[in-house]
């Protein structure tokens, strides 16, 4: 039996019918199992993060866990992380290329230090974060800071591939494994594919640093974090996002692209 936290998340809607086709049993633990919308034969059973009281139950003869942590703060794991240890055998946690510098790096060290096998997924950008510019492709043009900014983003089936692989295969214990698309496309470029991909041209404008902060204060309300993604945004227009070829390396299948990614989620920006 497979647990799966997150299952109707970017990534966990993925996982669990991928677990399905490998012939396992899967569990997914959901705040509202009425509307879950999970595939046929997934054991939907009702459960909160946030209420670790909640999630014991969820975990009876659970073997191994795919575990998304919600949020930005790592406060309530350590709970859940016990309480994982105390039932199943192994976990493989989304966590994020840039783990040590962020809250999943707390996680990963009360995972490591629980006793369970352990894979971490540290993904670089996820490809699925672009749908925050629907509405502006909608209109045509996106006003955004630093068009330059170089991104290795990953579609998230590729991340989902290999939880599936790191959930049901041997070999992946103790690993963390770095998780990029296949090539570097700048946020520019981005919106110029997405407007390829809906047959409806989209162009790029560049808003000055302190525009988007305004902007970016009022839609996500957190200082620190918005000054974080700026910083983030300029350095890597000098030095783009690295590229692995750790999904195909582990599948066997190279990654997709923001092409792929793009024509995929056409209806989304439509």
């Amino acid at each position: 039996m497979i647990l799966v936290i997150g299952a109707t998340g970017n990534v966990g809607r993925h996982v669990v019918p991928l677990l399905l086709e490998s012939g396992a049993a899967v569990r997914a633990l959901v705040r509202d199992p009425g509307n879950a919308r999970l595939p046929e034969g997934v054991e939907a059973v009702r459960g909160d993060l946030t209420r670790p009281e909640t999630v014991e139950a969820a975990l009876d003869g659970v073997e191994s866990v795919f575990l998304v942590w919600p949020g930005f703060a790592a406060e309530q794991a350590a709970p859940v992380v016990k309480l994982i240890a105390g039932h199943a055998r192994r976990v493989v946690y989304l966590s994020a290329m840039a783990a040590a510098d962020m809250f999943h790096g707390e996680v990963e060290r009360l995972i490591r230090e629980s006793g369970l096998e352990w894979t971490f997924l540290r993904p670089g950008g996820f490809a699925v974060n672009t749908l925050m510019w629907a509405g502006q492709i909608r209109e045509g043009v996106v006003r955004w800071p630093y068009a330059l900014a170089g991104r290795s983003l990953i579609h998230e089936r590729d991340i989902a591939a290999v939880a599936a692989l790191a959930l049901t295969g041997d070999g992946h214990a103790g690993k963390a494994y770095d998780l990029t698309g296949p090539s570097v496309v700048t946020q520019a470029e981005q919106v110029r594919i997405i407007g390829e991909a809906i047959g409806r041209p989209a162009r790029y404008e560049e808003l000055p640093r302190e525009a988007a902060r305004e902007q970016l204060l009022a839609a996500w309300g957190e200082a620190t974090f918005v000054d974080s993604a700026l910083d983030y945004w300029a350095s890597i227009v000098a030095e783009p996002e690295p590229v692995t070829r750790t999904v195909e390396e582990l599948t066997g299948v190279p990654a997709r692209t923001f092409h792929q990614w793009a024509a995929d989620h056409a209806d989304d920006f439509r």
